[in-house]
């Protein structure tokens, strides 16, 4: 029986799209994102900036030496955030109907960077105060120091909010945190299609 639902955030409540941020670092002369960053495989920057080991303003900092791009850290923001899309009714309205029956936590590969822009998207489009309102706990990465799919990040959900493995349904775009889910006797659905609110579970579990 499913008491727990843990969603990931990207292309599963937020859409989200790595190649706008590459389109808009080339049009300032960046051409080589991509080859820095992609959803699938990231840069040591990156990955301190998710689990909340450098500050926005290092990143910044530390981005232009890399690159050797010399871009404000207002435009960097603006670039970086541009993979940030939009979220849509139906997930919002979807999230609170399952918050009154089931216990739900978001688990996320994130950065201060993002959450602040999303966070700001999420009021300004829903007038929700941030995902934290739509479930029992969130979780993001770089604010608990550890990310998927390491199974640490998993176990640390499960403990901090005391839920049974296979008392719990994982939601992920990524096959590669699936796979750790499973592993540890979670429940999963690997979400191909950024459509959340469409899935045929709901009309069992609501």
């Amino acid at each position: 029986m499913i008491k727990n639902i843990i969603f990931d955030l990207g292309n599963v409540i937020l859409s989200i799209d790595s190649k706008l941020s590459e389109i808009e670092f080339a049009r300032f002369g960046l051409t080589d994102f991509k080859s820095l960053y992609t959803l699938a495989s990231q840069e040591e920057i990156f990955d301190r900036l998710e689990i909340g080991k450098i500050s926005p303003d290092k990143f910044y900092e530390e981005f232009r030496q890399i690159t050797g791009a010399n871009l404000s850290d207002k435009i960097i923001k603006d670039c970086w955030n541009a993979l940030i899309l939009n979220y849509r009714w139906e997930t919002i309205e979807l999230l609170k109907k399952l918050k009154l029956k089931y216990r739900t936590f978001l688990l996320s590969n994130t950065n201060k960077i993002h959450y602040e822009y999303y966070t700001e998207t999420l009021k300004s489009a829903f007038d929700v105060n941030g995902l934290e309102v739509l479930m029992e706990k969130t979780y993001f990465s770089h604010k608990i120091g550890m990310k998927k799919p390491g199974e640490k990040a998993f176990n640390f959900v499960l403990s901090d909010a005391k839920i049974l493995p296979g008392e719990t349904l994982f939601i992920d775009d990524n096959l590669e945190n699936i796979n750790t889910a499973q592993k540890l006797g979670i429940q999963t659905i690997w979400l191909r299609d950024n459509n959340l609110e469409k899935l045929e579970i709901w009309k069992e579990l609501l």
